[in-house]
């Protein structure tokens, strides 16, 4: 026999909540047959799909096979077979509905950053802490492949003692000018709650905390090299957010990491994002999928000489780090994680409490950025 859990689903109309969120998870753990857990029964997740929009929803819903859809959140959230809110819709409402969802009983679960300020965003964490509820917030790349394999190497003593983190992020994203742009213009203006910052420092610290060491300070300056764009409609904008960053962040047991981050660069790497980890021992370089790392037994020995071509192939004295295991999708990892998590008090350490703390360290990277100094993150005491 297959139990069923509702799960109100709240701004999935996008590409991030319709494709990762609805398709590649909660539907795909459907077509699976639901979860299984350890008493041996089989849940199967019920999405409700809350949207503003009625056509909308009820075109996205009958495409895939889901047969809830309403325009009625407040109905959804009074209706009791309905367990679980996400939401993956505007940062700036996300607070309020999730306070809403948590008063209404619902266990949360939300797409970062948790809200565009600190202060907010540590209220939400203690207010889900004080009514009971379970709560998550997304930390996707932490399930990608090319990380999992990087942590492994790092809980394995690979390293030895780690001394530095180099990280590469970013595309040349279209200005919209000559050939359309592949990200929406709101993000491209502060008004709206775009930068790179607000966007991405949120996530290198999850991933620095958890695959490296917990993030004790920053230095950052932004920029926004592209000054104006052009929207959905052709029609030229001002582009007033921040479009790069270029971070350095001091980690426990002091060690020095630096990120850039921007949608202005053209890509000669392996990946959209790379992550270099050097260490006494030996040093890895992980991507999305893949990992290569090399020993320091088997490092080559280069001697600089500019008056000569490079004859060493750099790139061929690395081992690909082996699969060892089958990889299912890093968002779908975590929602049945989190699914657990609520129907049998699974274990799960990404809280509200964590996405609060993505948004202390951007808050702390613009601080960084305005008055050109480090900033030291405290303890948020939640």
């Amino acid at each position: 026999m297959t139990d069923t859990i509702g799960i109100i689903m709240h701004g999935v109309t996008g590409r991030m909540g319709m494709n990762q969120h609805l398709i590649r998870s909660v539907l795909a753990i459907r077509a699976e047959g639901g979860i299984r857990l350890k008493d041996g029964r089989k849940v199967m997740p019920d999405p409700i799909i809350v949207g503003r929009n009625a056509a909308k929803i009820e075109e996205l819903a009958k495409r895939h096979g889901v047969e809830r859809v309403t325009t009625d959140l407040d109905a959804a959230l009074a209706d009791p077979y309905n367990v679980i809110f996400f939401d993956a819709a505007s940062t700036k409402l996300r607070p309020t509905l999730l306070k809403k969802a948590i008063d209404a009983g619902k266990h949360v679960y939300s797409e970062k950053p948790v809200s565009e300020g600190l202060e907010e965003a540590v209220e939400i964490a203690r207010y889900a802490k004080a009514k009971g509820v379970k709560n998550g917030i997304v930390h996707d790349k932490l399930d990608l492949p090319g990380l999992v394999k990087l942590k492994r190497l790092r809980d394995n003593g690979f390293f030895g003692k780690i001394l530095s983190v180099k990280g590469e992020f970013g595309y040349w994203v279209f200005t919209g000018e000559d050939q359309p742009a592949q990200r929406p213009s709101w993000n491209y203006r502060a008004a709206d709650g775009g930068g790179m910052v607000s966007d991405m420092l949120c996530h290198w610290r999850y991933v620095l905390d958890n695959v490296v060491a917990p993030v004790k300070s920053v230095s950052c300056t932004t920029a926004t090299h592209i000054p104006t764009r052009f929207d959905e409609e052709g029609k030229e904008y001002k582009a007033t957010a921040d479009d790069a960053a270029y971070a350095t962040f001091q980690l426990e047991g002091d060690i020095v990491a630096h990120i850039n981050s921007s949608w202005c660069t053209r890509v000669r790497r392996d990946d959209l994002v790379t992550f270099q980890i050097d260490g006494t021992h030996g040093s890895a370089v992980a991507g999305l999928h893949k990992c290569v790392s090399q020993h320091r037994a088997n490092t080559p020995k280069p001697v600089w000489n500019p008056d000569e071509p490079q004859k060493m192939n750099f790139f061929e004295d690395w081992q690909e780090v082996p699969d060892n295991t089958v990889f299912d999708n890093g968002f779908k990892v975590q929602w049945e994680q989190f699914l657990r998590h609520v129907l049998e008090d699974g274990p799960w350490a990404y809280t509200l409490t964590e996405g609060a703390k993505g948004v202390q360290l951007a808050e702390a990277g613009y601080k960084s950025a305005r008055e050109r100094r480090w900033v030291d993150l405290e303890d948020l005491g939640i």
